[in-house]
């Protein structure tokens, strides 16, 4: 047959294709005779059996134009028990499908040896195999120009890959296997193209945790080290860089992503351990965290990037299960403010933070307030949750205006689904694409007004689900039916007015999805964690280093990548909180054991003691009494001081208290904010209070007095006697004087002298001198710092 006169690349108009193609059918009509042909009726045990798999493993190119060479590759592989011969692998095109679903019929039964009847290409363009034996696979490769394939009018075709051959049980040619797939055909550039958006998610789960080093550098600790796997080339996440850097899509991208590999790449890391330690992350993995980044950075300059909330929160759990827990939306809002922020810092671009987008698309009417609440005005949804209830003919724009302001954008469910399920196979992959571009071309070929579609694919593609998606986004690029847009400009294109604007119910959600969201005590924890965060920060000077790493470990636990790991979630929220409840409690008062105070007054240490690595203020430190009948504390019940402590330190805080009564009295030591609301656990303690009463005072001072009275009157005594004693004894007798030197007198008759007091006896109270307002230190047990001052 002779070639296609038309050089390659360049397009035939459709009336010269047909007198060629006429002229091709008429000079090679008796040839074209022996060689089309119809599947033989095989019986129908043989048609059940399917003894052979057939494999399309690619086909390129995807879509081809006139001009171009169509090369299918894959595997044939015996799975019956008897082998075959006379085996011949070869294509059959289809009749055209002129509806979308007339696609997804062929799709399912894509191996049906039963189904309609195809046009073989001629066993020019076959491979044969003389023997293919049981469980032995064979590989085949065929080319046949597409002017071959007898293809008539624009649209999308079946091709099918069939083997055919003989059976020991079967002795006649027969198809045993087939694999169909989709064959678009828009040789020339359509009169109205698709105005097409591709969202490329950039997004993951979980990875930071809470925690953060002491020192200056806050050295961020992460659940693992499994993102470091996702950013490596062959990895997911470095497989989503290199492979949208080439595309014309729409990035969507949680900052929580950003941030995290931000943090793995700007300095040392740890691994949180199961023991509760951790480990250095490596330095190869920062190396390739800060390559991540810069080939990021260079993918996304010029593209429209839409930064999701951090974290990527969980609209549809918010929605039915969190908004009647206390500033669970207030969560959201925060998660919003911060997102242009880090996208900004990171990647230094400028990103749209006006879209929200819900799990799968799925909206209803409380998804919808939820959404919009954050300031959001333009919602992502499904074509399977936002139906169609007009009977359009047609697949409308994917802009909707639904009041109040907000813009639903209407992703179409066939594309959007498309690259779902296992296609690290060869084959999956190729099927998926071809699957992708046929529903495409149809969709254009609808109508002949132009409308936009956008096409949101699952949140976490898999490296080789995103392969897939590269390689229709780069067919569909190249195709003659669609053009690129970014999702900006689609959400603002014309609304169809044909179009469905109705929000279903929240009776219309998925049960399936239901099944997967965050209860209510997930956002009743995170209630919790946020007021313990709230009542902790008010003390210290520097809020950032605990307010940041825990607002953002927040948003964290409300994340959309829990669904489908309830345990992990509630993990990741105890972790949380129980870290917050670890940093509170270094900061408290050290316990007290019993404290005697005796006397009308004394003053009681309370010490507070602060382990984190700042100090701490803003804390009033309140001391009641029990029972201020008997002990009052600054001449009341209860008595309070403000308190500062610096980093690393204690402080000892010092009460002034008075007794009424003996007895033991029940003290309460606490802290509070100072908005009143109390911080850490009160500190419990008994004072036993025996106080010196005034006619005990009364007698010990009498007494006093009559000690000291004695002894004046003894001492002029014996004055008066001394001086009597030379009359008695007469002139001369300075012998007998006793003060005179060397001279010792009688015993027992020397005058008391200062000289007779013992070296440092202290000197007799006086009534005068005060009593002392406490008795001597108690030899009892005492907590750490315990005293009582005097």
């Amino acid at each position: 047959m002779a070639e296609a006169a038309d050089f390659q690349g360049t397009s035939a108009s459709p009336a010269r294709r047909w007198l060629r193609r006429a002229g091709a059918l008429l000079t090679g009509a008796p040839l074209l005779a022996g060689l089309l042909q119809l599947p033989a009726a095989a019986p129908a045990q043989a048609a059940s059996s399917d003894p052979v798999s057939v494999s399309l493993d690619s086909l390129s190119p995807s879509a081809p134009t006139d001009g171009d060479t169509l090369t299918v590759s894959g595997t044939v592989t015996n799975t019956g028990k008897q082998p075959v011969t006379h085996a011949h692998v070869g294509l059959r095109v289809g009749p055209s499908l002129t509806s979308r679903s007339a696609i997804d019929s062929v799709a399912r039964n894509s191996d049906d040896v039963q189904s309609a009847a195809d046009t073989d290409a001629g066993d020019k363009y076959e491979e044969k195999f003389d023997r293919l034996a049981p469980g032995v696979a064979e590989h085949f490769s065929i080319s046949v120009p597409v002017d071959k394939l007898d293809l008539g009018e624009d649209g999308v075709y079946e091709l099918g890959v069939a083997l055919s051959g003989q059976t020991p049980a079967q002795g006649w040619d027969q198809v045993l296997g087939i694999r169909r797939t989709f064959l678009p055909w828009q040789p020339s550039d359509a009169g109205t193209k698709t105005k097409t958006t591709f969202l490329w998610p950039l997004l993951s789960t979980v990875h930071m945790t809470a925690k953060t080093g002491a020192g200056d550098l806050q050295t961020p600790e992460f659940l693992d080290d499994e993102l470091a796997d996702e950013l490596a080339p062959g990895g997911r996440l470095g497989q989503m860089v290199e492979l949208g850097k080439d595309l014309d899509v729409t990035w969507v991208i949680d900052p929580d992503l950003l941030a995290s590999v931000d943090a793995m790449a700007g300095g040392t890391y740890r691994i949180q351990g199961a023991d509760g330690t951790s480990t250095p992350g490596s330095r190869e993995h920062q190396a390739a965290a800060k390559q991540w980044l810069a080939a990021l950075q260079k993918a996304v300059a010029g593209k429209e990037v839409v930064a999701l909330p951090f974290a990527d929160p969980d609209l549809a759990s918010l929605a039915h299960n969190g908004t009647s827990v206390t500033g669970s939306l207030s969560h959201l809002k925060d998660a919003t403010d911060v997102a242009a922020t880090t996208v900004k810092t990171v990647l230094h671009v400028t990103p749209s933070t006006d879209f929200a987008w819900p799990v799968n698309g799925a909206v209803d009417r409380s998804i919808m307030k939820v959404a919009t609440s954050a300031g959001a005005d333009r919602v992502i949804a499904r074509s399977d949750s936002l139906q169609e209830t007009a009977g359009l003919p047609y697949t409308p724009s994917a802009a909707r205006p639904v009041g109040g302001g907000t813009t639903v954008v209407v992703a179409d469910t066939r594309l959007s689904t498309a690259f779902q399920g296992d296609l690290t196979k060869a084959g999956s992959a190729t099927l998926a694409v071809q699957r992708f571009l046929a529903q495409s071309l149809a969709l254009n070929a609808q109508t002949d007004t132009q409308r936009s579609i956008v096409v949101a694919p699952q949140r976490l593609p898999t490296a080789s689900q995103a392969q897939a998606m590269a390689a229709a986004a780069k067919a569909l690029e190249g195709g003659t039916w669609s053009q690129a847009q970014d999702l900006t400009a689609t959400s603002k294109d014309k609304p169809d007015p044909g179009a469905t604007t109705r929000v279903p119910s929240a009776s219309a959600y998925p049960s399936s999805l239901r099944r997967q969201e965050l209860p209510r005590t997930a956002f009743e924890q995170i209630a919790r964690t946020q007021d313990k965060l709230d009542n902790f920060q008010v003390i210290l000077t520097d809020q950032s280093r605990v307010v940041t790493p825990f607002g953002r470990a927040i948003d964290r636990e409300m994340s959309t990548s829990w669904r489908g790991h309830a345990r992990a979630a509630e993990s990741y929220r105890g972790g949380v909180e129980a870290w917050l409840d670890e940093l509170a409690d270094q900061v408290k008062l050290i316990d007290k054991s019993e404290t005697k105070l005796s006397g009308r007054s004394a003053t009681i240490p309370v010490t507070v003691q602060n382990n984190l690595v700042q100090p701490v203020g803003h804390l009033v430190l309140r001391l009641e009494s029990t029972m201020p009948t008997r002990l009052e504390i600054g001449g009341k019940a209860y008595s309070e001081q403000r308190v500062e402590v610096s980093g690393g330190h204690s402080q000892s805080v010092k009460f002034t208290t008075s007794a009424n009564a003996n007895g033991r009295v029940t003290v309460i030591a606490r802290l509070y904010t100072e908005d009143g609301r109390p911080y850490g656990q009160a500190v419990t303690f008994d004072v036993k209070v025996t106080e010196v009463t005034p006619t005990v005072m009364l007698v010990i001072g009498g007494g006093v007095l009559l000690l000291v009275l004695a002894g004046f009157r003894m001492y002029t005594q014996r004055k008066r006697a001394a001086a009597r004693q030379p009359e008695d004894d007469g002139p001369g007798t300075a012998a007998g004087n006793p003060d005179e030197p060397g001279n010792p007198g009688a015993p027992g008759d020397r005058l008391p002298q200062e000289s007779d007091s013992a070296p440092g006896a202290e000197d007799p109270e006086q009534p005068s001198d005060p009593a002392p307002d406490t008795a001597p230190e108690s030899t009892d047990p005492s907590g750490t710092g315990e005293r009582v001052d005097r």
